[in-house]
């Protein structure tokens, strides 16, 4: 490889720099949201109630609702014949739920201060419930089932 210096007759040796084209702006229909225009997606929330944890053969479920700010229990699909036992019944209402017969779910409100320890509080009822129902209907006791 030689090294001498170039001379102003020698053709050039560097590439041209290509230059971007500044961007057209196309025209946006009317009614579109920022991120649409960004080409971002829409933020999707979250169900609610969000499900929390669910015993299909024992046939309850516990919910959460933000929108409601309530924990919610739900025996089967919350139809008469799918009422537990007194005794259940009777231990979340000690545990402070109120029937609410227009989404027939048993409630429990929850402040933003209090979100926390009513969620830990409705999970260890929950798992109270399905033992007793489980065991009221004679199904075969399984272990704790994890959230």
């Amino acid at each position: 490889m030689s090294t001498r210096k170039r001379t102003p007759t020698d053709p050039p040796t560097e590439n041209p720099t290509a230059v971007a084209e500044p961007p057209v702006d196309e025209p946006k229909p009317e009614g579109q949201s920022f991120a649409d225009k960004v080409g971002k997606r829409k933020w999707v929330p979250d169900p609610d109630p969000f499900p929390i944890a669910s015993d299909n053969v024992a046939g309850v479920r516990l919910f959460q609702s933000i929108r409601d700010q309530q924990m919610a229990i739900m025996f089967g699909d919350g139809r008469p014949e799918d009422k537990p036992s007194q005794a259940v019944i009777d231990r979340v209402m000690e545990a402070g739920f109120k029937w609410k017969s227009a989404d027939r779910i048993w409630a429990h409100p929850f402040t933003p201060e209090s979100a926390r320890r009513t969620h830990i509080e409705a999970e260890k009822l929950y798992q109270e419930l399905r033992k007793m129902i489980r065991q009221e209907k004679g199904i075969e006791a399984t272990p704790d089932i994890p959230f």
